[in-house]
């Protein structure tokens, strides 16, 4: 494969015990809102415990998650909180995290999928269509429900 087509291999991020997080590919001190940003851009990247070698990935992501909500933007509704902490040493938890990578894939998919019919209207000289109307999000809504429905009958079955 030439080195263009390789997907570029993850950052290692040491943290240390006085909670400095350092970027061993750029050699420099970084921030949480560093690493949020190489997630918004894509980049991957991998948290090491400096002292224990521990991947501490999921720990790091998960307070960029609680910095991001506590700076005001917040995007998860206190009800799906409870719902996820509910889910925490019941049967189902091992499910939980498949499920939301399906949905949240699925998501993306459309997110592209719109995006990409938006630039082709645009490239072909169109102007965008009128602003979606509410029986459009109502039509949408309906549909994302019934494919939550679909992945719960899933669920439940297994």
């Amino acid at each position: 494969m030439p080195e263009t087509d390789r997907p570029a291999a993850p950052v290692v991020i040491k943290k240390y015990a006085n909670r400095r997080l350092y970027d061993t590919e750029s050699s420099i001190y970084i921030t949480l809102d560093s690493l949020a940003a190489m997630v918004r851009q894509g980049r991957d990247f991998v948290v090491f415990d400096a002292k224990t070698g521990d991947d501490i990935t999921r720990t790091v992501l998960t307070q960029i998650i609680v910095e991001e909500e506590t700076k005001g933007r917040n995007m998860l509704p206190t009800v799906f909180l409870r719902q996820l902490i509910g889910f925490y040493g019941d049967s189902m938890q091992g499910l939980v995290p498949r499920y939301l990578e399906q949905m949240m894939a699925q998501f993306s998919q459309q997110l592209a999928r719109q995006q990409q019919t938006l630039a082709s209207s645009l490239m072909m000289g169109a102007a965008p269509g009128p602003p979606a109307t509410a029986e459009d999000y109502l039509e949408e809504i309906r549909s994302l429900r019934a494919e939550v429905e679909r992945l719960n009958r899933e669920l439940a079955g297994r």
